[in-house]
């Protein structure tokens, strides 16, 4: 049955959801960020979740874009549209679509539909496609361009905006953005000449999105990184990392090019797997240049013993870790934050590891380049812990801001630092502690004062970088390296405040690509049921003193994260056993990226029992 009446309501302006789905391989992220980017363009606030197979081909494909006049962003469970183009989803795409809502579905689907409380339009996605002079081996392409065309009539997205969308995706060819606009046309004139709109669900524009920025996480972590003066690269591809680098590798030579030589001053190297790629940036972190890697979980399981050499040796080094859902292979194209524990005790042997926590990414951006300040500062490995929401899907997000600060390159001495040593009578040891921070001197690939060498050593050392197995020696050693590692609460960025309500009932912490859905989900507990709420956002690991300030001051603390087992909750109690029994772990690890609504409601269960 088409075209199919749904009882009658008052108009939904610029607050619903739109979920099409499709079939992997398709080329129908194309067209969802072309939707995606016409409806930013009309100033609404919006953001778009890719649910996509980790195979190449072939298996089904959701891409849901929020459409939020209130400029809510996170994930809902609601699908008030629903696009079907999939024959093999189409029966559960039908179910999924909410009360009063709206199908628009591929007119070659011939799977009857009985419900009586939504709105149906078929689309002829064939006809259209074979009609657009589109080759063969490019009409299942083209077609997914016709529900774009269907949802710019009946949703009222601007035309104009289609074209500059489909022209930045293209990068201004024209061939392909008059086959593909070609096609949104005719399905859009087709829409508006068969097509009665019975539905409530429209667009209109704002100016929401005004002094605001579209990009993923990866990107804006690869920018962040180019612009924080990284020099060496060492990675090996893995989902969903590889862009990370994919998009470094489009920027250097428009960004870090020297107009002398011509020559790029990056280096970028593909290994033959994670452990070598580690090792090489490791090497390069070791000579003095700023170094990083980028990987997921199983990629850090891999570098776990070239990584305690790292914390051991004190070499300054990056590593994203984009989270993807675990164990084992588990859900690679799927997001989490269940590398948290992994991570901040990797490798053998007594190790902390730091770690700091971007909330989207602008802060991806701004993380990509003060990781390398705090690790050449520290002398450490420094985890910037993304996940697959934030690198891989798009964000509305302020523009990137250029760094506002010199680069810290923490303690190095050359020539003439040594030669001043010596006047003063001082004694420089590699890994001796001079300032009483945890902090040794270091020398790098370059310094020709004869006394600028040292051997950088994975076994046991005293302070002058000398072999030694004495156990006071030993204790000694990595007591001074958990110092620097205690001090790092004070040098690394400070959580947020994000609010404090008065007569607040408890407190949420979070951190990272949580922090939509909390803000949302905070909103309806103050507005549906009267429950005020104080939130803090982390933003790295060790914990700052204000933490341990807002854990204090609530009786109960709500922590929640993309994880089974409340891995952050478990940081938090084991650094404060004193307060261990005011946390309460609200965790979900599905691989979706959490909503405001099950936030909500597992709050109130808990605060019933």
């Amino acid at each position: 049955m088409a075209n199919q009446t749904a009882p009658t309501s008052a108009p939904v302006i610029n607050d619903f959801s739109i979920t099409v789905a499709t079939i992997n391989g398709t080329g129908s992220q194309t067209s969802n960020l072309t939707i995606q980017r016409a409806i930013f363009k009309m100033g609404i606030p919006i953001s778009g979740k890719n649910i996509f197979p980790s195979n190449i081909q072939g298996m089904p494909t959701w891409y849901t874009l929020r459409v939020s006049k209130d400029g809510w962003l996170a994930r809902r469970e609601e699908h008030e549209i629903v696009v079907a183009m999939n024959p093999a989803t189409i029966k559960q795409d039908i179910e999924d679509v909410m009360p009063g809502g709206v199908l628009f579905y591929a007119d070659h689907l011939k799977l009857p539909i009985q419900r009586d409380d939504i709105v149906t339009y078929p689309m002829p996605v064939k006809k259209l496609a074979r009609a657009s002079g589109a080759p063969t081996k490019l009409r299942d392409y083209v077609a997914n361009m016709v529900y774009v065309g269907v949802l710019a009539e009946m949703l009222n997205i601007d035309m104009d905006n289609i074209r500059a969308a489909l022209d930045f995706h293209f990068k201004g060819k024209e061939g392909p953005i008059s086959l593909n606009m070609g096609v949104v046309e005719a399905a859009a004139a087709w829409a508006k000449e068969n097509l009665e709109k019975k539905d409530p669900y429209r667009l209109e524009p704002m100016d929401a999105t005004k002094g605001y920025i579209m990009a993923d996480g990866n990107t804006a972590a690869a920018l962040g990184a180019l612009y924080g003066g990284v020099q060496f690269v060492g990675w090996y591809p893995i989902t969903p990392a590889s862009s990370l680098v994919e998009t470094m590798n489009q920027y250097i030579p428009k960004l870090r090019k020297d107009p002398k030589t011509g020559k790029n001053t990056v280096v970028v190297v593909q290994a033959e797997d994670e452990l070598a790629a580690v090792g090489m940036a490791i090497g390069a972190g070791w000579a003095g240049l700023r170094a990083m890697t980028s990987t997921s979980g199983a990629g850090i399981s891999l570098m776990g013993e070239f990584l305690g050499l790292a914390y051991y040796a004190e070499v300054p080094l990056v590593v994203w870790d984009v989270q993807r859902g675990a164990p084992s292979t588990g859900l690679p194209t799927r997001t989490m934050q269940g590398d948290i524990t992994q991570v901040a005790f990797l490798s053998q042997g007594d190790t902390d590891n730091v770690m700091l926590f971007p909330r989207d990414a602008q802060e991806a951006f701004e993380f990509g380049w003060r990781a390398f300040d705090y690790a050449e500062r520290l002398q450490m490995p420094i985890f910037v812990m993304s996940d697959l929401d934030i690198g891989q899907n798009q964000w509305m997000t302020k523009p990137f801001e250029y760094p506002n600060q010199p680069m810290d390159r923490g303690k190095i001495l050359w020539e003439e630092d040594l030669e001043q040593w010596e006047k003063e009578g001082k004694a420089w040891g590699r890994y001796l502690d001079v300032d009483g921070d945890g902090i040794p001197y270091r020398t790098v690939i370059g310094n020709k004062h004869p006394k600028a060498a040292y051997f950088t050593r994975g076994t046991g050392h005293d302070e002058f970088a000398r072999y030694s197995e004495d156990p006071e020696v030993w204790t000694r050693v990595l007591k001074r390296i958990k110092k620097k590692f205690e001090n790092a609460r004070h040098i690394l960025p400070k959580p947020v405040l994000e609010a404090s309500e008065e007569g607040a009932h408890f407190g949420i912490i979070t951190f990272g690509s949580n922090h939509p859905a909390v803000l949302e989900a905070r909103h309806y507990l103050k507005e549906e049921k009267g429950i005020a709420t104080d939130y803090l956002r982390l933003r790295a690991y060790p914990f700052a003193p204000e933490v341990r300030n807002f854990v204090e001051a609530h009786d109960k603390v709500y922590v929640v994260e993309a994880n089974r087992d409340g891995q952050m909750r478990q940081l938090l109690q084991m650094d404060m056993p004193d307060l261990a029994t005011r946390f309460v772990s609200v965790a979900k690890g599905d691989g979706l990226p959490l909503t405001a609504r099950w936030i909500m409601n597992t709050i109130l269960e808990m605060e019933e029992e």
